[in-house]
């Protein structure tokens, strides 16, 4: 459980991060913004890469997370730059990461495993 502990500390990380970057932003400033999309591109990157690296089982076991949708959205974002749609970026990082911290946040608390504060 360690190393998931780890990978779970890594994307609680990036969650707080994005919610930091969305800060007083809307839809439309985030579209125009090369630094608000390259940002919270990549943070949504280590919340996909950190998903990937958790074991089988840790995954199996907390299927309230949509771990093979997180999964699949890194592969578009690092495979397929060029065809990201902006718009999916905005609603992941508005609309699901705060609810994947919250789970996350929950799964730590439900394992005992101590977190910083997020």
């Amino acid at each position: 459980m360690r190393r998931d502990y780890l990978y779970l500390q890594d994307i609680l990380d990036a969650c707080a991060m994005i919610r930091v970057f969305l800060e007083g932003i809307d839809a439309s400033a985030f579209l125009v913004s090369d630094l608000h999309k390259a940002a919270i591109l990549q943070k949504l990157t280590v919340i996909e890469e950190a998903a990937a690296r958790l074991s089988p089982a840790f995954r199996e076991a907390h299927p309230q997370v949509e771990w093979q949708d997180i999964i699949a959205f890194r592969n578009i974002a690092v495979h397929a730059y060029f065809a990201v749609q902006w718009e999916i970026v905005w609603a992941t990082a508005a609309d699901d990461v705060p609810e994947l911290q919250s789970q996350v946040l929950d799964i730590l608390r439900a394992e005992k495993l101590e977190s910083r504060d997020r």
